[in-house]
């Protein structure tokens, strides 16, 4: 059968057109040789061919046979499969029919993925029929999803069952349906717009970071044979042919192998050790882990899995499995996975010996490390000990510079025009501070009910929830026909003789109230009054933990920041977390509090973001302690800078990073101009939250 030549040749690609592949090709041809290891997400930087190659592969997979007519492509040799279209009777024809690639948009809505009602069978002939949607037609195929972490919640959790049970069940309009829906899923994203969920991420078998190349020679041959390509795309085709057909015929070949493969028992106890040593949760990872470890075999044409096999596994299917939150960066130690797996084919009954512990607190031996020795219970910070092993210095004090003057209390007045008081020394400017481990913050809502994209924070009218009306085409956030009302606006109107005549003004779509996701833009005072040690970790902690919420709500997120003579957008709004809390990590703090600037800064950005996107509600989290040292005039300037942000009628929320026995409750006063919510950095957490209401119900 001749190859399909209608995308660019997967050989052609450069990475994929010699031995040993790269990551992208080997991945997508392990999936392609055993279905079973559960998909491939691709995850890099635009422009890194990751599309090119999704849709070169499906060129590439054998044919299957379905029986002709049926939209739901059951497999005739299969006596489990039944499809709704049948049952079909013993001589109906058999086909063969290249394997689907099926896309799924970003934008689709709910029954274009499941099916729905077959409006023109039930408004021309009463009857009730089911019209398939994109998984049925994916089933014994490959269902691609471009921007796969754009996609909407509702339809994650659709493909979540999917691909967890392999059947889809949809019951709505009036009809009952199951059908079969094993596929291929092959997810590409590009990071810096956000995150997947770590559900879906979950499902996906194996996954690949790819990037382009930074050898010069290897980025022209990318130009050129892109350039050829879009020129003649059949001569350039034709010329690839021969490798293109020696490739499908090996990926054939490895798929009959892999059906004789055989996992030993050591390899499988190495695959336990691998996985556990990495702390990866669940068994998922073990049973994809083997599973490519076989599929890596009969690749290379083998039959038994070598501990090469089990490495290349380990290092596709483990990554996206081992993070502990969404802001642990990807990736695998393989300096440790090389000591685990040994350097020879490890025999049944000797496993390879766990690596020895490190010596435990307060050894002998020389160097071992003895912390708290003389710093005591009092102490801050990872060192203890003075450079002679003698008592440590102030905790908060640069060891490479002078020391800095001790700070001197100031009233209201002083602290508003001057540097500001701090309650312990000083860093040097631009000190930067670690956030510690993150909590569950409490939830903050923007008031209303808006339109937005779906999401998990605030109230909206949008396409999941609980259903509170209809309305017309056009005049709501519904999508889904309200079959029902449909039925009683053509009813309501005169009409002649028994039946009930449908016209397009008759029409009634589903409204209902969900929730939305939203802007959260963090306006982070990083002066020199919040850059004490103890007071800027806290501080970062709660911002952490507040984006870690931002990420699991889908919400998109910007960091401004002030410190010196300036602020600065260091972060524009984007729905990629992880770079937000890169950013604030690296976030160094310490000179005069240009309070002023902050908030206008801060009210640009959210104007832009309102003309680009107005059905999107924003959340303003100003972090500060309320204090303006930005030079003479500073106050009354952040008074009125703060009456230009109220202006805008932004929800806002105030935490206050002032802490210590002497405070000054500026940002108390702050959030009274700005109409925002007070809340002392320590009540970020819902857990002091729920202290509090216990301790005032007591």
């Amino acid at each position: 059968m001749p190859l399909r030549t209608s995308h660019y040749p997967f050989s052609a690609i450069v990475g994929c057109d010699a031995e040993p592949l790269d990551d992208l090709g080997l991945a997508l041809i392990l999936a392609s040789v055993s279905p079973e290891i559960g998909g491939v997400l691709v995850r890099g930087q635009k422009g890194t061919a990751k599309s090119t190659a999704v849709r070169a592969l499906s060129s590439l997979l054998p044919p299957v046979e379905v029986y002709r007519g049926d939209r739901f492509s059951v497999d005739p040799a299969d006596t489990a499969q039944e499809s709704p279209d049948g049952p079909f009777p013993a001589g109906t024809a058999v086909e063969h029919r290249p394997v689907r690639l099926v896309e799924l948009p970003v934008g689709a809505t709910e029954d274009r993925v499941l099916g729905s009602l077959h409006l023109e069978q039930a408004l021309t002939h009463g009857r009730v029929a089911y019209e398939p949607g994109l998984l049925a037609r994916s089933h014994r195929g490959l269902l691609y999803v471009d921007e796969v972490n754009l996609l909407h919640d509702h339809l994650v959790d659709l493909l979540l069952d999917a691909a967890a049970t392999g059947r889809v069940t949809v019951e709505r309009d009036g009809f009952s349906v199951e059908h079969a829906a094993r596929f291929l899923l092959i997810g590409t994203m590009n990071p810096e717009e956000g995150e997947l969920r770590p559900q879906l991420l979950d499902r996906f078998g194996l996954t690949v970071e790819v990037a382009a190349p930074s050898d010069p020679a290897a980025r022209v041959e990318v130009v050129r044979r892109r350039m050829a390509y879009d020129s003649d795309a059949d001569a350039f085709a034709e010329r690839y042919g021969a490798s293109e057909k020696a490739l499908a015929g090996r990926i054939a070949a490895a798929r009959q192998t892999v059906r004789n493969a055989r996992l030993s028992q050591a390899a499988l106890l190495k695959i336990a050790e691998v996985c556990a040593a990495f702390e990866v949760d669940g068994l998922r990872a073990d049973i994809v882990t083997a599973r490519t470890a076989l599929a890596h075999a009969a690749w290379e044409g083998r039959t038994s899995v070598t501990r090469a096999d089990i490495r290349r596994a380990a290092l596709l299917a483990l990554p996206h499995r081992r993070r502990r939150n969404p802001f642990d960066a990807p990736g695998l130690d393989e300096e440790l996975l090389d000591r685990i797996l040994g350097d020879e084919e490890p025999p049944p009954d000797d496993p390879e010996p766990p690596t020895d512990p490190a010596p435990p607190t307060g050894s002998d031996e020389p160097g071992a490390d003895t912390p708290e020795t003389d710093g005591g219970p009092e102490a801050e910070g990872p060192d203890t000990d003075g450079p002679e092993g003698g008592p440590a210095e102030a905790p908060d004090t640069d060891p490479t510079g002078p020391e800095p003057p001790p700070a001197t209390p100031q009233d209201v007045e002083g602290a508003a025009e001057s540097e500001p008081d701090e309650e312990e020394p000083r860093p040097g400017a631009g000190t930067t501070v670690g956030a510690s481990t993150p909590y569950r913050p409490r939830t903050f809502t923007v008031r209303g009910t808006g339109v937005g994209a779906d999401g998990r924070r605030s109230r909206a009218l949008g396409t999941r929830g609980r259903r509170i009306g209809a309305t017309p085409p056009g005049r709501g956030a519904g999508t889904s026909l309200h079959l029902v009302e449909t039925v009683k606006a053509a009813a309501g109107r005169p009409h002649g003789g028994g039946r009930i005549g449908l016209r397009p003004d008759d029409l009634r779509v589903a409204v209902r109230e969900g929730q939305e996701s939203n802007l959260v833009l963090f306006c982070v005072d990083a002066s020199g009054s919040m850059a004490a040690r103890k007071r800027m970790g806290e501080v970062k902690t709660a911002i952490l933990s507040l984006l870690l919420d931002a990420y699991r709500r889908r919400d998109k997120v910007g960091l401004v920041t002030f410190r010196g003579a300036e602020a600065a957008l260091v972060l524009p709004p984007t729905r990629s977390v992880d770079t937000a809390a890169a950013r604030l990590d690296a976030l160094p703090a310490g000179g005069r509090t240009p309070l002023a600037e902050g908030l206008l800064e801060a009210a640009r950005v959210l104007r832009r973001e309102r003309l680009r996107d107005p059905r999107q509600r924003p959340l303003l989290v100003l972090v500060t302690d309320g204090r303006a040292t930005g030079g003479r005039g500073s106050v009354g300037r952040s008074q009125a800078a703060a009456d230009h942000v109220a202006e805008l009628g932004v929800d806002t929320v105030v935490v206050d990073g002032e802490s210590g026995p002497l405070r000054l409750g500026l940002a108390v006063d702050l959030a009274a101009r700005l109409g925002a919510e007070h809340l002392p950095v320590g009540e970020v957490s819902a857990e002091a939250l729920g202290n509090a209401v216990r301790e005032r119900a007591a």
